[in-house]
């Protein structure tokens, strides 16, 4: 620990976003990066505390106060190596991950101020391929095949930590290009999606093999190899084809035009930029439209972005749950995870945000949506126990809209009975969740696939 009163000393300090004016004109990454010299005064707040409890919030298990010191000292190789041997993909939490490690940060539970773990790990990873920290390693191979259906964070873990293993891997990906929903759920102002081809560049480089435009048949597992054009079958398969439903809204007037799911939108706008052409009927575009995003977390914050840059007229966002407290919450002490409202860099960009309210039906002329009736409600505890009682709260309205995007999640997947070489990770596994946590299962499940082939 270079610095053990710094925390006192030095107060945190965040990189920030570009400038609004200039931000909703591109689809740049909107935030910016700090100095070296102050990126390390803000690695050297870390405690480096007896008791780190980022390390047991992190999923992966992150040692960041490890890491920080090195950083803090300005040995970034040493602080790089420290971090991969826990994250795999640094440079993908570094940037989307909500960060959990901070929410346990000491700093955060006594000062409100924690320790920029996230910044700092995606620093380190950007020093990491600048100076060539991030090497090519070719294993010893051990005979044995695997395969990976699923090129999201949670296939892409399993894959470099079994590759890493020996396995021969193959990842099989139903889209044009890996990165699951990183490349086609999250916008580029967040990830720019030529971080995820430079990853998966050092992954093929060090043998792991994909396939891409290859959908998922569960009776075809046994026949995988062929798919690949191999006459040598696998000797385990990972599932990590994530949560391709979204929850949709059943009302009246669902199938007005203009009323799509979030993901119409977001993952269109990503292959628009990746130079995918789309015809004007085919096209989802919030250009000179009022636009309702209906869904409170951060699938709606990534389309009210989108939107901005796509040039609506205008953007309202509403969530059928009460309007979280700003800044502490009373109901969610320590060690759960704070519910507090969260004003994201799309928020700031412009929109009208509306908590309580409750969707009774689209309306609509000639085939296309033109409003959204909704009707303010409130919550009752439910004597029974269980889920609060929605009540009504007030007389029901209309929002004008020409596009109406569904961001409200997406439903656990059922899985068949598979055989005993067959495991599901990640989201397909577990539900939707986060990217750390998807990562951190998909690196659980190779050791738990290896731990099979090697009885």
């Amino acid at each position: 620990m270079g610095n053990p009163k710094a925390f006192l000393t030095v107060p945190r300090k965040e990189a920030g976003y570009r400038p609004v004016h200039d931000r909703i004109h591109d689809f740049g990454e909107v935030e910016q990066t700090l100095n070296t010299r102050d990126r390390q005064e803000q690695a050297s707040r870390c405690m480096d505390c007896g008791v780190p409890f980022c390390h047991w919030a992190c999923p992966l298990g992150n040692k960041d106060p490890e890491w920080n010191d090195a950083l803090y000292r300005g040995e970034w190789e040493t602080a790089y190596k420290i971090l991969k041997k826990t994250n795999p993909f640094p440079e993908f939490t570094g940037r989307i991950c909500p960060a959990l490690c901070e929410k346990a940060c000491v700093l955060y539970l006594t000062t409100g101020d924690a320790v920029t773990n996230r910044e700092n790990e995606c620093a380190i990873a950007e020093r990491a391929y600048l100076e060539g920290y991030v090497t090519i390693e070719h294993p010893e191979r051990n005979g044995m095949r695997v395969a990976v259906i699923g090129a999201g964070p949670a296939g892409l873990a399993a894959a470099t930590s079994l590759n890493y293993m020996g396995y021969e891997v193959v990842v099989f990906e139903k889209n044009e290009a890996a990165g699951g929903l990183l490349r086609y759920g999250i916008p580029n102002f967040k990830l720019n999606k030529p971080i995820i081809d430079r990853r998966i560049g050092v992954m093929e480089q060090e043998g792991v093999k994909f396939v891409y435009g290859k959908d998922f048949n569960p009776a075809q597992i046994e026949e995988l190899h062929k798919l690949e054009g191999s006459e040598q079958p696998f000797s385990a398969v990972v599932i990590a084809t994530g949560t391709p439903t979204a929850r949709d809204l059943k009302v009246s007037g669902r199938e007005l035009k203009g009323v799509h799911l979030a993901l119409d939108l977001l993952s269109q706008q990503n292959r628009v930029l990746a130079g995918m052409e789309f015809s004007k009927e085919e096209r989802v575009t919030a250009k000179g439209k009022n636009v309702l995003v209906i869904g409170g977390g951060d699938t709606g914050s990534d389309c009210i972005g989108t939107a901005h840059r796509q040039g609506a007229k205008s953007v309202t966002q509403i969530e059928i749950m009460p309007k979280p407290p700003v800044g502490h919450n009373p109901n969610t002490p320590w060690p759960n995870w704070p519910v507090i409202l969260k004003t994201t860099s799309s928020h700031e960009e412009g929109c009208t945000r509306r908590w309580n309210i409750n969707t009774l039906e689209f309306l609509g002329e000639n085939g296309h949506v033109t409003g959204v009736r909704v009707q303010p409600i409130d919550w009752r505890p439910n004597p029974d126990g269980g889920r609060p009682i929605m009540v009504e709260a007030g007389e029901p309205e209309i929002i004008k809209a020409e596009l109406v995007l569904l961001a409200m999640g997406f439903l656990k997947p059922e899985h068949p009975a598979y055989p005993d070489n067959v495991f599901v990770c990640g989201d397909a596994a577990n539900g939707a969740s986060l990217v750390v946590r998807a990562i951190a299962s998909g690196l659980a499940t190779a050791d738990k696939v290896d731990a099979f082939l090697k009885k």
